[in-house]
């Protein structure tokens, strides 16, 4: 997490060519400009950059209007920031004395390419530890399994998921070294990896638990060995979770001669599962570990002003946002963490009551989280 006056959360998105990253990025941020989520929306959803944003809602438009599909990209890594702007009004922002105003998602999108086929020479072997390393400090990973691949292997899923599995390891591994300064592990690094089902849509009778249970039968050696391979990056090892989420995601209802791009699966937790599964996550680990000290506070940069928000707690705004975490007392933090259920909802409407939208967006990010797990569409580690 990066504090400023907008708290800037990272994801970093893998997935072979052809397993619809793109078409879910598209869809993602296509939806956030629709008149019916403008209108019932506690925030606008802004793409930093104009040209991204006009070529990602194009993408979405081609989708809805014309069912064209988005032209995939071959070896470019890409990342894209949307700033999440609250609508609050002049009143709330008058008497603001909240540690920051607006959310960001940096969104990272790592070319399939790379973890499928040899570098065509140094320039791109250079081009491919670059762009990793510009995504380090993304707090959710999510590792596509494409659907489709898995119709086409039905009844020996096995064969895609092992390799899978293997290219996502091995690329690792050809990284490792270029990453690893002086062979040393990393501080700043993705600890927490979700498996993420693509194009669910083609798999209707799937739910989580069902795509777990197939993972795990058909891949669970490989899926421990990837998590080997992650935790020889990062220090504290322990403090990481790879293969222990899982959800489902699609970007829209496919068929011969329609896209219905209404009808989706899972999007709607990208945003809730970036800023708040962080946050639960590491304050538990930081909580409940053995950490050294720099990994602490790496774990917890950024918690105390998301617990500040989610409690509606007042602080002071001296010196540098990015340490205010040294100013909310760790009971702050942990009143947040344990802020679930009808306590959680309540804060929600009390929230909605004052229009403070922050706040409200915030604890409703964490009740999306909630609902998915009800839907059957996520499922989150206990560890």
């Amino acid at each position: 997490m990066q504090l400023s006056r907008a708290l800037e959360q990272h994801i970093a998105v893998f997935g072979e060519a052809g397993s619809g990253k793109t078409v879910m990025l598209s869809s993602f941020y296509g939806a956030t400009q629709e008149p019916q989520y403008l209108q019932k929306s506690l925030f606008h959803v802004v793409a930093d950059d104009l040209g991204d944003g006009a070529r990602l809602h194009r993408n979405y438009l081609g989708m809805r209007d014309s069912a064209r599909v988005p032209v995939v990209t071959r070896f470019a890594a890409t990342s894209y920031s949307f700033k999440i702007k609250m609508k609050d009004g002049p009143k709330a922002r008058a008497t603001n004395t909240k540690p920051f105003e607006a959310l960001r998602l940096v969104w990272h999108d790592y070319p399939g390419d790379w973890f499928e086929d040899a570098v065509s020479g140094p320039e791109e072997a250079q081009r491919r530890v670059d762009a990793f390393r510009s995504l380090l400090g993304s707090d959710v990973a999510l590792l596509l399994v494409d659907g489709q691949r898995l119709l086409d292997n039905a009844g020996q899923e096995e064969r895609y998921l092992k390799s899978l599995l293997a290219n996502f390891r091995n690329g690792l591994l050809s990284l490792k070294d270029d990453l690893l300064a002086d062979g040393k592990p990393l501080v700043d690094f993705p600890r927490i990896w979700l498996m993420a089902l693509s194009k669910a849509d083609l798999l209707p009778d799937f739910d989580v638990f069902k795509f777990r249970d197939l993972l795990i039968d058909k891949a669970g050696d490989d899926l421990i060995e990837l998590r080997t391979v992650i935790a020889g990056f990062v220090e504290a090892s322990d403090a990481l979770s790879v293969g222990e989420d899982f959800v489902l995601l699609s970007s829209a209802k496919f068929s011969a001669d329609k896209i219905e791009v209404t009808k989706r699966v899972g999007l709607e937790l990208v945003l809730p599962l970036a800023a708040m599964l962080p946050f639960e996550r590491h304050a538990r680990w930081a909580q409940t570990m053995q950490v050294p000290r720099k990994v602490a506070e790496n774990l917890l940069d950024g918690t105390g002003a998301l617990a500040a928000v989610l409690l509606h707690t007042k602080v002071k705004l001296p010196g540098p946002l990015g340490r205010l975490v040294n100013l909310v007392a760790p009971n702050v933090v942990q009143a947040a963490v344990e802020l679930v259920g009808d306590k959680l909802k309540e804060t929600n409407a009390e929230a909605l009551a004052r229009h403070d939208h922050l706040t409200a967006t915030l604890t409703g990010f964490r009740m999306d989280l909630d609902k998915g797990e009800e839907q059957q569409i996520l499922l989150r580690s206990q560890r």
